[in-house]
């Protein structure tokens, strides 16, 4: 069966000029109506629809404006492409602010007019074609750099173009090509997993080369950027690389985004990786120098209510002077004209870093657990993202980031951890004192029923983690796996199946995005 034509109205006093760009488009398979004046065409409009309308905007009578007016109350969704005469400004200013699809100047070639028509009605069509092409190109190479990789840069590389094919595929609506990304990642995991075991404790223990970690952060990012203005530096909790992928159009168009990837501390969970950026140090120097802090190991928020303090003091070990600091922790935009309100008068008194962490990705995925709702709206990666999105375009966050790039502000966005998309449950057998965390545990007497689904170890020393009382123990989850208990197998299969979760070993928690933006000038 063959494809019907695409329908196209020409509206043009001067249309007999124009038989041959009409015949051109024809030639190219497409169903051309030619009319010379406005009023025939809202007539013929309203009893026929088209996918396009190319629109005169000098004719007499009714101005191709005065058409186009009445077009967008009919069917507010027609596409239209006005051709003009006119070169002012104020024609095509006010043809945009209407909301034409696209805008010519005579004379136009029938070459220029079926590249326009082509991009509007096909290029969709073109560029998913094209991305299913470009990918299928480029499958046996990722597969090649997936199976090679050995090193933190290797893993990020590949991780890195996983996320943008994701990205591209959903939106070009390849979701067939899609199940083969998702394929990849899986095999990315299996392989990331086995990798951290073998390399996360030498890296704690500096028997290898680490790659920049969240102990980094402050130093390889925020000092660089010290002087005479104040830095910004915010921190969004549990912030996964392709949600961050989703912010960075609408940060571009007023910022230079220099983006990197570091990887998160293990657990991967915010006592730990959080405290590790503000303060430069893992947990269990954090807990040398001060004492009573980590007693318990309990996840409540004490654990990160001193993040302002450590911030303060870090910046002063790495520039030998105190550092003037603003922190301002948000949970809500409710809150948001008294955040920007204190961040305005922290800039006027002088703040040389104003450190700002926005909770709502990670209060977004733990509602998601508990909520069917939110369960619903928030059901894959690709709504997650789409949500990410939404929140930040109407933020206050993003409102302040507005306003620091317009007074020439440096500023350095970042994360302390990802999250994952868990599927698959794994059962362990502790006692009642382990930890609630369905991702990592530490008790005692803590083991997995089947151990090749977690990272096992009973030496602190090998995650830097305060050393614990005898017999303890800690297990972390990898790949997509969470933890059930014999005792509640059917219970937490049933709540936390489908579920964002982070505190284990995965790409999507570990390898996270943290970017340098800088003002456009005006």
């Amino acid at each position: 069966m063959n494809r019907p034509s695409k329908r196209i109205l020409w509206v043009d006093d001067e249309i007999e000029l124009l038989r041959p760009h009409c015949l051109f488009l024809q030639q190219r398979g497409y169903h051309v109506d030619a009319i010379s004046n406005g009023d025939d065409a809202l007539a013929l409009l309203a009893d026929d629809p088209y996918d396009l309308v190319l629109l005169d905007e000098q004719m007499p009578g009714r101005r191709g404006l005065e058409v186009l007016e009445e077009l967008r109350r009919d069917d507010p969704h027609v596409r239209v492409v006005m051709i003009t005469k006119s070169e002012e400004d104020r024609t095509m200013t006010e043809a945009i602010g209407r909301r034409v699809d696209d805008y010519l100047v005579k004379p136009t070639s029938p070459r220029q007019v079926l590249s326009m028509v082509t991009r509007i009605l096909e290029g969709s069509s073109i560029r998913q074609q094209q991305v299913a092409q470009d990918f299928a190109a480029r499958f046996p190479r990722i597969s090649r750099l997936r199976e090679d990789a050995v090193t933190p840069g290797d893993f990020a590389s590949v991780y890195r173009e996983l996320v943008d094919w994701h990205i591209r595929l959903q939106a070009a609506g390849e979701e067939g090509l899609l199940d083969t990304v998702d394929s990849l990642m899986d095999d990315l995991r299996r392989d990331f997993g086995g990798w951290i075991q073998r390399v996360y404790p030498r890296w704690m223990r500096g028997q290898e080369e680490p790659p920049i970690l969240s102990t980094d952060l402050v130093e390889c990012f925020v000092l660089p950027l010290l002087g005479d203005d104040p830095v910004f530096l915010v921190v969004l909790d549990c912030m996964r690389l392709d949600q961050w992928r989703t912010l960075v159009p609408l940060l571009s168009e007023f910022c230079e985004v220099e983006e990197d990837l570091h990887y998160s501390i293990l657990p991967t969970a915010t006592p730990y990786s959080r405290n590790a950026i503000f303060s430069g140090r893992f947990p269990d120097q954090i807990a040398r120098d001060n004492p009573g802090w980590w007693e318990g190991m309990n996840e409540d928020g004490s654990l990160n209510a001193f993040e302002d303090r450590l911030l303060r003091e870090h910046l002063e070990e790495l520039t030998g002077r105190a550092v003037s600091v603003h922190y301002d922790k948000v949970f809500s935009d409710r809150e948001g004209e008294q955040v920007r309100a204190r961040v305005n008068s922290a800039v006027r008194n002088g703040a040389g870093v104003i450190a700002l962490v926005f909770s709502f990705m990670d209060l977004l995925i733990h509602s998601r657990s508990e909520s069917p709702v939110f369960m619903e709206v928030a059901r894959d990666e690709i709504s997650l993202r789409e949500l990410s999105r939404s929140w930040f375009e109407r933020s206050i966050l993003f409102q302040i980031l507005q306003e620091a790039a317009r007074e020439g502000y440096s500023m350095v966005v970042t994360t302390d951890h990802g999250s994952i998309l868990c599927n698959r449950p794994t059962t362990v057998y502790a006692r009642r004192d382990a930890t609630a965390n369905l991702r990592y545990k530490f008790g005692q007497d803590l083991r997995a029923e089947d151990e090749s689904t977690v990272f096992s170890t009973s030496d602190a020393a090998d995650l830097r983690l305060p050393a614990g009382r005898l017999g303890l123990s800690y297990v972390i989850t990898l790949e997509d796996y969470f933890m059930v208990y014999p005792t509640k197998l059917r219970e937490y299969q049933n709540r936390y199946r489908g579920s964002f979760l982070h505190g284990g070993i995965s790409p999507e928690e570990m390898i996270v995005p943290v970017a340098t933006l800088t003002p456009r000038p005006r």
